[in-house]
């Protein structure tokens, strides 16, 4: 069988998160990373959206493990719900490979799940290579917002292929050490065959400034504010959490922590030495009352305006033990992702309407991003110096910024492919090049459902863009005709002072939809008959198609 690599793309390009890729020869098959997204507006009811790993389930018997680049939701966040349906017909679900402090996070999420037990999660360090099938990957030490980030240099039939994770050229991390420039040159020299590289800020010119700006700003944040400083950041991001901790000790205030996925994670950061707090600088929330207002610090979720977030609840006058008062400082120390900024601004709103002072990224420098800018990702190019290239992790435009990048660095455009969610590419011995698309839909997860119907998602849509009328008709079991005048319900539809007219109306029309002869009632031809002529005169009257649902009661 001749040497062939097949790449799949589950998720991740076309859109921001739910970041997935399927690397496939003819006897094994890798994952690269299993991340979730967050909802769009339209998707009502949804809480995360993951990627279709269908294609990995017809092809179960090839699966040799999954490899993780870091612990950010957008990469880990999928896994506790597509590892169950990946397990094997033994019932032993796929090898996790990661680095030490994403494999904390995730068995944070696991235990949620309660998967902790059944799942295998193996830490590899940077440098360290893992055999897979004929596949072999070796974790090589990047820099990105969150420590113990990973780029995977993947040896496979058709040569190496180098995928970036996330990153940027951060020389001075706030933990570990700076990214390994020159393993990443070394394997440059020796050949890569295939360049996938993180696409996010495609668009944005010159260098990323490193995590160490913050500090100075967070220092003076807190020496400056007269009463709480409460800071808002994503649970995973450890060197933030850090550097909270370090102002805080700096202005004598103590640190509250709240939020229970922050919480998890900082008590397990904690615990495996990733984060260093001083004695008595952590306190229990019950603590915070004996302390005056210029001592507290506080660390917690809810910056991007998730609804059941710690800071939300604080913004809606909900949460538990802490209630915005005139003189706390707010920081959002984080980027908005695309989909959110809705919920940010209006928690931001109501955060000034508590009297609250609001700091975020447009108007002071309390965040800084984690992905790599223009010249950076011109220098990953150059490092690497691939045969061909595919820009991944971002929506279409990132994509295509990223690809002339690619040829300006002097990469031929037939050996650059922009891929989105599905497409297969295949390399071998004559070339690369797009053989066909398969299914990679988003996977709803509401509440405990996972893969939610489009179908629902379309009736959500239409219930709250025009409401729905009940249609209510009492019918002789013998006969098949009306007793009576049906009842019609309207809710979301029309105003109460039309409603009245309107469905007194309304059961003159059932009535004559359903008038004739006698006849054994067929549920079929009730709903159709109803249906049809309610749906047709309420869009004459009104030019409004709600959902009309009939329905039938025999006695």
């Amino acid at each position: 069988m001749p040497d062939k690599l097949t790449v799949v793309p589950l998720g991740g390009l076309g859109e921001i998160g739910k970041n997935m890729m399927a690397l496939e020869t003819p006897e094994d098959l890798i994952l690269v990373d299993a991340g979730l997204m967050f909802p769009e507006e339209e998707m009502l009811g949804v809480d995360l959206v993951i990627p279709d790993v269908t294609y990995v389930e017809e092809r179960l018997h090839k699966l040799r493990g999954i490899l993780i680049t870091h612990g950010h939701e957008d990469h880990t966040g999928a896994l506790p719900y597509v590892l169950p349906k990946l397990a094997l017909p033994n019932g032993r679900l796929p090898v996790v490979y990661c680095t030490r402090l994403t494999r904390g996070l995730i068995d944070v999420k696991l235990r949620e799940h309660n998967l902790a037990s059944q799942a295998s999660v193996r830490v590899v360090q940077p440098g360290e290579r893992v055999k897979l099938g004929r596949m072999t990957a070796e974790f090589v030490h990047i820099t990105h917002s969150i420590p113990d980030s990973a780029a995977l240099a993947i040896q496979t039939p058709v040569g190496l292929v180098f995928h970036t994770g996330d990153f940027k050229f951060d020389h001075t991390p706030i933990m570990g050490g700076p990214p390994d420039l020159s393993r990443i040159a070394e394997l440059g020299r020796q050949g890569v065959v295939l360049l996938f590289s993180d696409s996010t800020y495609a668009d944005t010119p010159g260098y990323t400034p490193s995590e160490q700006t913050i500090s100075p700003a967070l220092d003076q944040i807190m020496a400056d504010a007269p009463g709480r400083v409460i800071v808002a950041t994503f649970a995973s991001l450890i060197a933030r959490v850090q550097q909270v901790i370090d102002a805080a000790v700096k202005n004598n205030r103590r640190l509250f922590v709240t939020g229970r996925s922050m919480m998890d994670n900082v008590e397990m950061a904690i615990q495996q030495g990733y984060l260093n707090a001083p004695d008595n600088i952590l306190a229990s929330l019950d603590k915070m009352r004996k302390l005056p207002p210029e001592r507290i610090a506080i660390v917690t979720t809810g910056a991007q305006g998730e609804p059941t977030s710690a800071l939300v609840r604080m913004a809606n006058r909900d949460h538990r033990h802490i209630e915005i008062q005139a003189g706390d400082t707010v920081v959002f120390s984080s980027s908005a992702i695309p989909g959110n900024e809705v919920l940010i601004n209006r928690t931001i709103d109501n955060l000034y309407r508590l009297g609250a002072n609001v700091l975020f990224s447009r108007i002071a420098n309390v965040h800084v991003r984690g992905h790599a800018a223009q010249e950076e990702l011109k220098l990953m190019i150059g490092l690497v110096k691939p045969k061909y290239f595919v820009p991944v992790h971002g929506e279409y435009r990132h994509l295509w910024m990223h690809s002339q990048l690619a040829q300006a660095m002097q990469i031929p455009r037939e050996d650059v492919f922009i891929l989105e969610d599905g497409d297969v590419l295949e390399i071998d011995k004559r070339g690369a090049r797009v053989t066909g698309h398969t299914p990679a839909d988003f996977v709803y997860v509401d509440g405990l459902a996972v893969g939610v119907d489009r179908i629902v998602l379309r009736d959500r849509k239409h219930l709250a863009g025009d409401g729905v009328i009940v249609a209510i008709v009492t019918m002789d079991k013998h006969t098949g005709k009306p007793i009576g005048r049906p009842d019609v319900v309207s809710r979301g539809f029309v105003e109460a002072e039309m409603s009245d007219g309107l469905m007194e109306r309304a059961r003159d029309v059932i009535t004559q939809a359903l008038s004739g002869a006698e006849h054994v009632a067929d549920r079929s031809d009730f709903n159709t008959r109803v249906h049809d002529a309610l749906a047709r005169f309420l869009y004459d009257e009104t030019r409004r198609r709600p959902m009309v649902l009939p329905v039938s009661v025999e006695v």
